[in-house]
């Protein structure tokens, strides 16, 4: 992968390689850097690549490339500029939109240009082996060959748009218009399959945002923007599914939008409803579901009514007869009777989720469900003031079939009135989102009902009824089709009827005891019965002392009703507590017979693979063996009629011969005949030497003389052509002196025109030249001064360099000599201690010697004097003093002394002053002179101990 120090090489390395035909490495070379973990701050570079790089994909239609670029350039430009995303997208889809439609254009140009290239010619041989071959057309070649890549390819760029903007609220007005974009190009082309696909894209895409709520940069539906591009969005799919006639699609359409509006709870705008239920009204017309079909139209009628401002009376009333003929064509039986459970089942739930749609409730509560029903349709119709509003052909109309009651007269009535209706409609100039009304192709169904009501009337008065004149009372149908629909009526239990076609008569009604009227005709007569004795004879209400015990009654039957009640919670506990562990023995053996069934069909499988196994080997080899015979039999043949051509017999041993044996005698059969047909070519080429030969030698004066009569010849034409010559070169010197002699007099005025021009062009040309010298000399003056600027720069920067560096080095020399001295000073001053240190142990050391001899003598005295024991603190305080007075240490403790001896013995006794020390007093000399010396005495005293000693004997002594 190359590498590049900056994005303006990537891009400059493209364009020199799409200069020199190389666009394949342009793009691995764009592709490498986009990709590239190394530059991923966006710049303006980064655009420009991506707008190359884009060009390229599309060129050589590479979409995956291009896809890959756009989701790495996205998390470049995602949190910097995503409008610069938005810019390379709109340039991406606007170029492969060129490109389709430029090979569109191609396309049809060859198309022209092999129409009418030779109107006379016939066809190629090549052109209609290929068209018998292929068996297309020039155009949907052509088509196939230039124009379905470059549109799979716009396609797939559609797609890759798509998902890489889907998910992100800063890209969604480009997501829509995308979106947009891709619902024309399928409209555009006609492109079906791709249009389900791109329903099913933006359907799951907006499954996924729902899935997933937790993702940076999602949309918010509750916003109005993006809730207004997502409607616009499938509001756009809606109307696209409609004029592709994909009826399917856009009732799925119906459904996402219907699934949005309630995940925000909330209802869109009318004008968007009006488009909701316009085209609702034509998926259910499509699909021959009238009942939905007049409920959307009640539901458009109710918007314009209410929202359309502009509305006119004329299209308020054709609005109205739609909504009118709509329900009108809606079967009055139920189509639904006689099926099954699962099928009524299902037919319920499908008709309570078209109800959701058609009412559009955001918020669906099931209680306030309604099945949707022909009656409940007419009553809406007759509460909201629809009646009101229709035109009176539509109105007559409605009375005719609902109201009154003709049973000859009603289809003959109805005709007239159908043919105007059929008239009736148009553009609504002032409703321009509903549909254009027409009202005609209610009509069918319309007679479908006037032939059910009046076949209903009829089965109403008459019991049995002419084929002919029915048909006459019913002018606008057949009586097959009159038949088609009264057998539509009787399976659906609407009408009674039999057709007798040997009499040609029609029966009405059912004498039979199981029918539907005579089912319950005794339940419903002894209803009827108990109901008129109870009005003849009512029921007496006698008085009795009920009353009285009826409080007791109620606290009894409470008893007994929650004892029935805890009993059925326990009985339903006991069967639920059964049912289970059923369920779990039915589990365990369902479960042991899958394992059996599993382990069986495994051995099965096993067994029937070897068998496979077994049998395609024998196969195989059974095979190898016929081919060796047919082979061995072939060659057989083919020696038989070798041998039956040259009156030969081959000697074959029947059965015994191998196929080696055959190939063996084959091959000696073919050597033999080769060398045999080697000797009749030899002769054969002797042959036609001698042939060749003698006609040439036949040949030779024939030719002699052909060759002198064509010398001759040529000869006389030579001559004839140079006299000819001669003459033409005459005639045009003549002309050409005749010219000459006619333009000698411009001879002059063409020299000093010549003159004149040179000169002009003369004096130009050493302009130009002088100028071109003065420019080129002023740019290399500007390169000299550049060149002399940028040396002494460059020679600035050096010295200035090596100056720092200069610096720093000397820097580090001092610093490091600095260092050095200090270490220096440090031992010495270290050393010097030491050496102090080790003199003041010395000497403490001598001191505390001293003073334990001096110690050892005084105490060698005080034993030597006879004394009473004192306690051990008057011992300590009289070491160092003269001996008591006799008197005093005689005293004994028991006997009593006056006063005036106990003070005269005290004042007699007492010690002398004590003697100074002379080590002492040497010692304090030493201490203060040390002590003025150095400072670092009294942490050195401290730290040996010797002071603490010191102070103590010199307290002593004070003592």
């Amino acid at each position: 992968m190359a590498t590049f120090a900056r994005p303006e090489n990537a891009l400059k390395r493209a364009e020199e390689l799409i200069n020199v035909e190389q666009k394949q490495e342009a793009l691995e070379a764009l592709h490498s850097f986009i990709t590239s973990r190394r530059y991923r701050a966006w710049t303006r570079t980064h655009e420009k690549i991506l707008f190359k790089y884009v060009e390229l994909c599309v060129d050589m239609r590479r979409g995956r490339h291009a896809k890959d670029g756009l989701i790495q350039y996205r998390s470049i430009c995602q949190q910097v500029n995503i409008n610069s995303l938005e810019e390379v997208i709109k340039h991406f889809m606007q170029l492969a939109t060129e490109r389709a439609e430029l090979a569109r254009s191609q396309a049809q140009a060859l198309e022209e240009a092999l129409d009418v290239d030779d109107l006379e010619a016939d066809k190629r041989p090549e052109d209609l082996m290929l068209s018998y071959v292929s068996g297309e057309k020039g155009k949907d070649r052509s088509d196939r060959e230039l124009v379905t890549p470059w549109f799979k390819f716009l396609w797939e760029t559609y797609r890759s748009v798509l998902e890489i903007l889907r998910n992100n609220s800063r890209l969604e007005a480009l997501y829509a218009m995308t979106a947009h974009r891709a619902f024309q190009f399928c409209k555009q082309y006609k492109r079906t399959t791709e249009f389900r696909r791109l329903c099913e894209i933006i359907r799951n895409h907006l499954a996924n945002l729902n899935k997933y709520r937790d993702q940076r940069d999602r949309p918010d539906l509750a916003a109005p923007e993006s809730l207004q591009l997502y409607l616009d969005t499938r509001f756009e799919q809606l109307k696209i599914a409609s004029e592709l006639e994909l009826w399917q699609e856009a009732f799925r359409s119906i459904e996402d939008i219907h699934g949005l509006m309630c995940m925000v709870k909330k209802t869109p705008k009318p004008s968007l409803m009006v488009v909701y239920y316009a085209k609702q009204s034509e998926i259910f017309w499509m699909s021959s579901n009238h009942l939905y079909h007049a409920y959307c139209w009640l539901k458009l009628f109710s918007l314009q009514k209410s929202f359309n401002k502009n509305l006119s009376q004329k299209d308020l009333h054709l609005i109205a007869s739609s909504v009118v003929l709509a329900a009108l064509s809606v079967p009055p039986y139920d189509e639904s009777y006689g099926a099954s459970h699962l099928e009524l089942e299902n037919e319920k739930e499908r008709s309570l989720r078209v109800a959701s749609l058609i009412a559009f409730d955001v918020e669906p509560k099931p209680e306030n469900r309604e099945v949707l029903s022909r009656a409940s349709l007419f009553s809406d119709l007759v509460s909201k003031g629809v009646m009101t509003c229709v035109t009176q052909e539509v109105k007559d109309l409605y009375n005719i079939l609902e109201q009154e009651f003709l049973p000859l007269d009603l289809a003959i009535k109805a005709q007239p009135l159908l043919t105007k209706i059929a008239k009736l409609g148009g553009k609504l100039l002032s409703a321009s989102s509903v549909p254009e009304v027409r009202l005609s192709r209610y009509v069918p169904a319309l007679e479908k009902l006037a032939t059910l009501r009046l076949l209903q009337q009829v089965s109403q008065v008459y019991q049995t009824m002419n084929i002919d004149n029915l048909s006459r009372i019913i002018p606008f149908s057949d009586f097959s089709i009159v038949e088609k629909i009264s057998v539509d009526a009787v399976k659906h239990n609407f009408l009674t009827m039999k057709v007798n076609y040997m009499r040609g008569s029609i029966i009405f009604g059912n004498k039979n005891v199981e029918s539907e009227d005579l089912r319950d005709h005794l339940a419903t007569f002894a209803e009827s019965l108990s109901t008129a004795r109870i009005m003849i004879y009512p029921p007496v209400k006698s008085t009795s002392k009920l009353g009285e015990t009826l409080s007791d009654l109620v606290e009894v039957v409470e008893k007994e009703h929650k004892r029935l009640l805890a009993r059925k919670s326990i009985i339903e506990k006991r069967k639920e507590e059964q049912e289970r562990q059923l369920l779990e023995m039915e589990r365990e053996e369902e479960a042991k017979r899958l394992k059996l069934q599993k382990i069986t069909e495994e051995v099965e499988q096993r067994r029937l693979a070897s068998e496979f196994e077994q049998l395609k080997n024998q196969r195989i080899l059974r095979e190898i063996e016929e081919r060796e015979l047919e082979e061995a039999q072939a060659l057989l043949q083919e020696a038989e009629k070798r041998s039956k051509k040259k009156g030969k017999k081959t000697v074959l041993e029947g059965e015994k011969i191998t196929k080696q044996h055959l190939m063996e005698l084959a091959l000696t059969e073919q050597l033999r005949e080769r060398q045999e047909m080697e000797k009749r070519i030899q002769k054969l080429a002797k042959t036609m030497d001698y042939l060749e030969r003698a006609k040439r030698d036949e040949a030779a004066p024939l030719i002699e003389g052909a060759f002198q009569r064509r010398l001759a010849e040529e000869e006389a034409l030579h001559e004839r052509e140079q006299k000819l010559e001669i003459e033409l070169s005459r005639q045009r010197h003549a002309g050409d002196l005749e010219e000459k002699r006619r333009l000698s007099r411009m001879l002059e005025n063409k020299i000093l025109f010549q003159g004149s021009v040179v000169s002009r062009r003369k004096t130009e040309f050493n302009r130009l030249k002088e100028e071109r010298e003065e420019r080129i000399n002023q740019i290399i003056q500007s390169r000299k001064q550049e060149r002399e600027a940028k040396r002494k720069m460059i020679y600035y920067l050096r010295s200035e360099e090596e100056r720092q560096k200069r610096l720093l080095e000397e820097e580090e020399e001092r610093k490091r000599e600095e260092m050095e001295r200090r270490k220096k000073e440090e031992a010495e001053r270290k050393a010097k201690l030491d050496e102090i240190a080790e003199k003041q142990r010395q000497r403490e050391r001598e001191l505390e010697e001293k003073e334990r001899q001096r110690r050892e003598e005084l105490l060698g005295r005080s034993n030597a004097v006879p004394a009473r024991h004192t306690e051990p603190s008057a011992m300590a305080r009289t070491v160092e003093v003269a001996p008591v007075a006799p008197a005093s240490a005689a005293a004994s403790p028991g006997k009593y002394v006056p006063r005036f001896k106990r003070t005269a013995a005290e004042s007699g006794g007492q010690a002398p002053p004590p003697e100074t020390d002379k080590w002492t007093s040497g010692r304090r000399t030493e201490d203060q002179t040390s002590q003025q010396n150095d400072r670092w005495r009294d942490d050195s005293r401290s730290a040996f101990g010797g002071g603490g000693s010191r102070s103590t004997w010199s307290s002593r002594n004070r003592g």
